[in-house]
């Protein structure tokens, strides 16, 4: 099934055209009524018509995440004041957060993509969705909100975190399709395992996880816990919000669907700021070519993946790989460059470890230092704790040693590891975990 079955399959030549359309009349836009691109392009001494297509975007600069803070909160809007319809922003850990805006026209869009997400996600007309995203500056439980009312589907505004009230609603109000986080997911799985509660049991079939990175071995736990199909949803709210891009259910594995017809993508260099071919990894930016209140031009998501078309897929719009890391988020041990997800790719190797895991940097004199803290798999050291303590700390030094080892093997880092008990690695109130903490 599609939500949008002209757009989602239009031939690329045809797609190519209406981003053109699209791209120039934005362009057009942002140069007569936003002061900070027109002085870019003055700079640089390019016209709007200088961009023939989307082929020439390389030609102008990136917008980061510190020109949107420059502008705080409303320098980069194209549109007047009177015309914005809603205001979200994204906290940020210094200063001011970033703001975005939308007109009518904007949230019809935002809308749209969230619906064809969904429709991808397994989500059909009639279906009730559990939204246990957050509501209020946050975009990702008003997005979802709006997207699923306009594929017909009843909303079951939770919003984030209660976890009590997220379990009674699963079972007493059948929803067959859940939104969250994937952290929280893993929550809800392991508390419904805690409490008795049969997942086999529940309405729901239908997971739609994003707003952290994740990987196939949460996905695996997931969908063992809940019983459910889980697909990742991607979105940032300078772009618009959750459903920049979305999995099909029926793809897994094979990447996320961007809806092209709104969101330009292009993957470049990190240093360098090249544009890659088609396949290579690097840092994803997004140019908004439907946007009309807050349009960005090639705006540097620091989020590392690849891009490229799938000649066997149902829709013809590009896929981007699962998000390897952040750019800024890349550490430098001793030499060696890795992002924390490529410890996740590890993990499946352990059986008797969970996906739940922490990274703490730390400094040493002039060094940088990784400890990774990593919990059992739930029930795995009960049995060995109860019957021999000390059996017990020799299992979990093994578990420590044999991944540090792996570790060292695939990555050519040597880190510290310590095996700790079940659900111990602190989580926020909305079961959110904390994957990297920088101490340094």
């Amino acid at each position: 099934m599609f939500f949008n079955e002209t757009i989602e399959t239009l031939a690329l030549p045809k797609l190519r055209q209406l981003q053109n359309e699209r791209l120039a009349i934005m362009l057009a836009s942002v140069y007569q009524n936003v002061p900070f691109y027109k002085k870019q392009m003055d700079e640089l001494g390019i016209k709007p018509a200088d961009i023939k297509g989307v082929e020439d975007l390389h030609k102008l600069p990136f917008t980061k995440k510190t020109d949107l803070r420059d502008n705080y909160p409303y320098g980069l809007f194209a549109v007047p004041e009177t015309d914005i319809r809603r205001i979200h922003a994204s906290s940020g850990t210094t200063g001011k957060p970033t703001v975005v805006g939308y007109n009518e026209e904007d949230l019809n869009t935002f809308d749209e993509v969230v619906a064809r997400s969904l429709v991808c996600a397994g989500a059909r007309p009639g279906m009730k969705l559990h939204n246990a995203y957050g509501y209020g500056l946050f975009t990702g439980g008003l997005g979802m909100h709006g997207g699923a009312t306009k594929l017909g589907m009843a909303v079951i505004p939770v919003s984030g975190g209660m976890t009590d009230r997220q379990l009674m609603i699963l079972q007493d109000f059948k929803p067959e399709v859940m939104c969250c986080t994937p952290s929280y997911a893993q929550t809800l799985a392991e508390e419904c395992e805690k409490r008795g509660i049969d997942t086999g049991e529940l309405a729901v079939k239908y997971a739609v996880l994003g707003a952290e990175p994740w990987t196939e071995a949460i996905r695996q736990q997931v969908e063992a816990g809940l019983h459910v199909n889980a697909t990742n949803i991607y979105g940032l709210s300078e772009i618009i919000g959750p459903g920049v891009s979305q999995e099909d259910y029926e793809e897994k594995g094979t990447g996320s669907y961007i809806w092209e017809d709104h969101f330009y993508p292009e993957v470049v260099d990190r240093d360098t700021g090249e544009p890659l071919p088609h396949g290579q990894e690097g840092v994803l930016v997004f140019t908004t070519i439907s946007k009309q209140a807050m349009p960005l031009v090639r705006y540097w998501t620091n989020d590392v993946c690849s891009i490229y078309y799938d000649s066997d897929a149902k829709r013809t719009h590009i896929k981007m790989s699962a998000i390897r890391g952040r750019s800024d988020d890349m550490l430098i041990i001793r030499g060696v460059n890795f992002f924390p997800t490529q410890i996740e790719a590890i993990l499946p190797q352990f059986d008797q470890l969970s996906p739940a895991y922490q990274l703490l940097v730390s400094r040493k004199g002039n060094l940088d230092e990784v400890h990774l803290r990593i919990e059992w798999e739930k029930g795995y050291g009960a049995s060995i704790k109860a019957g021999d303590a000390q059996s017990y700390q020799e299992a979990k030094e093994r578990a420590a040693k044999a991944l540090a080892s792996k570790i060292h093997s695939t990555l050519g880092l040597r880190i510290g590891v310590t095996v700790e008990e079940h659900d111990s690695i602190p989580r926020s109130a909305g079961g959110k975990l904390s994957r990297l903490v920088d101490q340094r």
